[in-house]
């Protein structure tokens, strides 16, 4: 390799250096954000030559153009690269003169590259969650406005369910007259997220072939055919993980320790991780512990009740989360299906 380069990526434009190996001498570019001009600017370069990209928001059509121009993309861990640059002041020509003495020092901080048609597919299963809170805070929004009133479906499990729904539209009408209108028009914005829902459930259902992977995972605890296909999508390749602990924080189930003078305190979960496998694994938590009446002797059932007992819910929903990421690195990296784990008398395994 005859030079180092690294980009400094933004909305409208990239800041390239090209650094001479032999001389250390570097020379800096500012590129234009446009098709083809980053293919253009390496133009000349020695193929398979790194190039060094912070995961920024739009760095999927950079890493094509990369590729396309015969080079190698490494993909930099933006919160880790700032770290370890350790440099007080910031600007861009900093910045990616920082990226390219990481590279010279081999301990530039790259994360994995999933290949294009995994981020094609995962645009369809991140879009559904973004949707799926929407939902959420729409049905949260129409039942404040009923309480304000002191109105409420109580007698059904669902609200929103179709023999509740006749009920609910009855006490909408009671309200009044610009609060009843613009109710309304949140009951016909529900219809239509649920079923836009409902519609890319069916196309994720065929699009995603139903791989051993996938059926290995159906054996956790709470996930089903759409989490499934969700997890092993955001998951990827599970050989880029050492061991449970590393997918477990990968997934952002790990909180924060800070450990001093032996005294060891625990922190909110870190925010530099993939939020939607932690979103993936919450979910199947969740579902664990509305249904853990119905199976108290399971270990996640277990779980949950001595943390909850001793902490709290949210705690004890965070724990679950927590065994379900390394059991899922466990069953697909030996391939075999969950089996609870063997509960000794009166303790169970931590999470």
């Amino acid at each position: 390799m005859k030079e180092y380069i690294a980009f400094d990526s933004h909305k409208h434009y990239t800041l390239m250096e090209r650094e001479t190996c032999s001389t250390g001498r570097a020379r800096q570019k500012r590129i234009d954000h446009d098709r083809g001009a980053i293919r253009r600017a390496l133009a000349g370069c020695e193929a398979g030559t790194a190039v060094a990209l912070e995961a920024t928001a739009n760095w999927y059509w950079i890493v094509d153009e990369i590729e396309r121009a015969g080079l190698c993309a490494s993909l930099v861990h933006p919160r880790k690269a700032k770290l370890m640059m350790g440099m007080i002041n910031k600007t861009d020509r900093l910045d990616v003169h920082g990226l390219n003495r990481l590279q010279r020092n081999g301990t530039l901080p790259t994360v994995w590259i999933p290949p294009g048609d995994l981020r094609d597919l995962r645009a369809l299963t991140r879009t559904r969650i973004t949707v799926a809170h929407h939902r959420t805070r729409l049905k949260n929004r129409i039942q404040a406005t009923l309480s304000k009133y002191g109105l409420g479906v109580k007698a059904y499990s669902d609200c929103y369910g179709k023999r509740a729904r006749q009920e609910l539209n009855a006490q909408v009408a009671e309200l009044p007259t610009e609060t009843r209108y613009v109710t309304g028009l949140l009951l016909e914005q529900l219809d239509f997220v649920v079923k836009q829902l409902a519609e890319m459930e069916r196309r994720l259902k065929d699009l995603v072939e139903v791989t051993p992977e996938m059926e290995l995972l159906r054996t956790l605890p709470g996930v089903g055919v759409i989490l499934s296909a969700t997890l092993l999508l955001e998951i990827g390749d599970i050989g880029r993980f050492p061991s449970a602990e590393h997918l477990a924080a990968y997934a952002g189930t790990t909180p924060r320790v800070h450990a001093s003078g032996g005294k060891v305190r625990y922190g909110r979960l870190r925010p530099d991780v993939n939020r939607y496998l932690r979103w993936g694994f919450v979910e199947a938590a969740n579902s664990v512990v509305v249904n853990h009446t119905r199976r108290p002797d399971r270990h996640v059932s277990v779980l949950y009740h001595r943390i909850k007992k001793r902490r709290s819910h949210a705690k004890a929903v965070g724990a679950v989360a927590r065994h379900l990421a390394e059991a899922a690195f466990h069953i697909l990296s030996r391939k075999e299906p969950y089996r609870d784990p063997v509960l000794k008398k009166g303790r169970t395994r931590e999470a």
